[in-house]
């Protein structure tokens, strides 16, 4: 037997759409990173791209365990000397909420060409409204 290697051609896109409404952000995070990156298909090759589409919504309902909406913090740094901004996650969840879902999965992609591909799939939207009705998303219980 030989081993199958997933060509282009030989992907299949679905698109899937997750309700983040009292889910705990880690867990979901796991799980939407599995299907960007195509670990649910039998045609899986670590260096292509053969995830789906996900559509999250609902981004400002997710839940943090534990004591880290007041502890967990977020940097940013401009480059310059003294540019060091920080911000916890309650802030950073009233500001922006798709933020953090996207950071939480950018965390679990690989890092490069190819996690950059996979992190594109990935659409956040912070009510229950999406703009992608048009392509029939299945919906995903997690």
């Amino acid at each position: 037997m030989r081993t199958i290697f997933a060509k282009k051609d030989d992907i299949q896109r679905k698109w899937y759409l997750v309700d983040a409404r009292d889910a705990v952000l880690g867990r979901l995070a796991v799980k939407i990173a599995d299907r960007l990156h195509g670990k649910n298909k039998p045609i899986y090759t670590p260096n292509v791209d053969t995830g789906d589409f996900i559509i999250v919504i609902n981004a400002e309902k997710v839940k943090f365990t534990g004591r880290k909406l007041d502890q967990k913090m977020y940097y940013s740094h401009s480059g310059y000397p003294g540019g060091l901004k920080s911000e916890n996650a309650r802030h950073r969840l009233a500001r922006c909420p798709e933020k953090i879902m996207t950071d939480a999965v950018w965390g679990m992609l690989p890092k490069g060409r190819l996690g950059r591909a996979m992190i594109k799939k990935l659409k956040v939207y912070k009510g229950s409204a999406h703009p992608h009705e048009a392509q029939k998303p299945e919906i995903l219980t997690v």
